[in-house]
């Protein structure tokens, strides 16, 4: 809850006039306690998962559909999917976003309920001013590092035998990866896989929107890589060392055998701990393949 009530009293208190996000920041939370701005997270994380997905799982429905020939094959979804043959029922995807909902519902929304204590002793922010543009950019950097390189090492454990037969092999259950499978996964994984994505505001604290925006940001970059499509015009391309789908959906491919590809986001890690030999030697086949 903000120390101040009025745009007089926040002004006053700043040493300047308010923003425009500002005064629209005072006029919603001032009155509303942090704890419950903290729960804002969930229902941010719940309202994304089940609009993000939606278009990718309509291009899936589309592409199952699709009639042959030459013509319908240049514009028919499959054209991009990353596993053209593999296609599910409208069934597999309804019960894909019960089970999940189900599982973030009692996993990230009662940890929720009883870690607010930590994120207050950690330094996050509810008050005025509201950080700047490259303050937010900044943070997210930090935020994306330390979580995938904390994500690659956890996610290699997950991939040892017990590891893998008791908690991640419900993630594996679709070999062929799409956008409502982001974050289908055993409960322990989620409540595990928390851990780097909160290492980032625990080390450099920021403002409540900021980590908003960084689980906001965190899950459209999962819906992103569990797509199961690979878009030439994916804005993604252009972020450096940015692995994307088709990187992703290779070790899903492989399936609970695979030893490559576990970053989440960069794949520099995969790179320098000699863990994508697989995928490379997958792409200059297919490559050769090509030329050939």
């Amino acid at each position: 809850m903000l120390p101040y009530a009025t745009a007089p009293e926040a002004e006053a208190a700043l040493g300047r006039a308010m923003t425009r996000a500002e005064a629209a920041w005072l006029r919603y939370s001032a009155s509303m306690p942090d704890h419950l701005l903290y729960c804002h997270n969930v229902a941010i994380l719940l309202l994304l998962y089940t609009l993000a997905p939606l278009p990718l799982a309509l291009l899936e429905l589309r592409a199952r559909a699709a009639p042959d020939g030459v013509a319908a094959a240049v514009m028919r979804p499959s054209t991009y999917k990353l596993q053209p043959r593999a296609h599910l029922p409208p069934a597999a995807f309804v019960r894909c976003y019960l089970d999940t909902g189900r599982v973030l519902l009692l996993t990230v929304g009662a940890l929720s309920l009883v870690s607010y204590p930590a994120v207050k002793m950690v330094g996050i922010r509810t008050g005025l001013p509201l950080p700047s543009a490259g303050e937010v950019a900044a943070q997210m950097l930090v935020y994306l590092l330390v979580e995938d390189y904390l994500g690659y090492w956890i996610h290699r454990l997950l991939h040892t035998r017990w590891g893998y037969d008791n908690i991640h092999r419900v993630h594996h259950e679709f070999t062929a990866p799409f956008g409502y499978a982001a974050p289908y996964a055993h409960w322990a994984e989620v409540l595990i896989l928390g851990v780097p994505a909160f290492t980032g505001p625990a080390i450099v604290p920021c403002h409540m929107t900021t980590l908003w925006l960084w689980f906001l940001l965190r899950h459209l970059e999962a819906i992103d890589i569990h797509s199961g499509f690979n878009f030439p015009f994916n804005p993604t391309k252009l972020i450096p060392f940015y692995g994307g789908a088709d990187h992703h959906d290779y070790h899903h491919r492989v399936g609970g055998q695979s030893q490559s590809n576990f970053s989440s986001v960069f794949t520099f890690c995969d790179h320098l701990y000699g863990t994508d030999k697989g995928y490379r030697y997958h792409k200059a086949s297919l490559e050769k393949t090509s030329i050939c």
